[in-house]
Formats: C-alpha cells, structure tokens, sequence
C-alpha cells in the first residue's frame, strides 16, 4: 500500500470487493445486496491494523532512503543497476506486509 490506510481499506479487508462510498470517516452508501455490513468496531480494529503494519515498513524506509541528492549521485556514478541496488536494500530490509 503506497498511502496510510483508510476507511474503504479497512472495508475492502473485511468484506472483499463490493459497491460504498465514503466520506474517509463513515460509510455513506452502502449497496442492496453487499455482505453485512461490517460493524463500526471492527472497522476501527481493522484500520488500526492496517495503518500499523503501513507503519512498520513505510517510516523506516523513508528515514533509511538516501537523500534525492544522494540518489542522483548514486544514478551518475553507477548507473540505473546501481541505484536499484541500493534502494532495493532498503526495500528488502523493510518489506511490505
């Protein structure tokens, strides 16, 4: 996930893919004929866990990335190869959920 979590992640983790809109803080609309709908507690419980394991790789990452001044070093010096290499370091310590 490229963005911290939200409401309709939260949803789409718990029912699947079915038809609701939201406003990011409460559902709106919620389709005839969709599963139950999922309870404002579980929700909760589920956007926190989604929003914590975003957190467990995306923080560390962002403090381990060299600077884009340092990526267009890298780049100079050694290449796309080169650069992938190392960004993909930090990628492999730091993998998504």
């Amino acid at each position: 996930m490229k963005y911290k979590p939200e409401l309709s992640d939260a949803i789409i983790a718990l029912v699947g893919d079915c038809d609701f809109a939201t406003n990011g803080k409460e559902i709106l609309f919620w389709k005839e004929g969709n599963p139950t709908q999922p309870s404002a507690e579980d929700l909760a419980t589920k956007l926190t866990e989604l929003t914590t394991a975003w957190e467990a790789y995306q923080e560390p990452r962002k403090k381990e990335y060299p600077s884009i001044a340092d990526q267009l070093d890298d780049l100079y010096h050694n290449g796309l190869d080169g650069w992938k290499a190392t960004i993909k370091a930090t990628k492999d310590k730091y993998p998504k959920p």
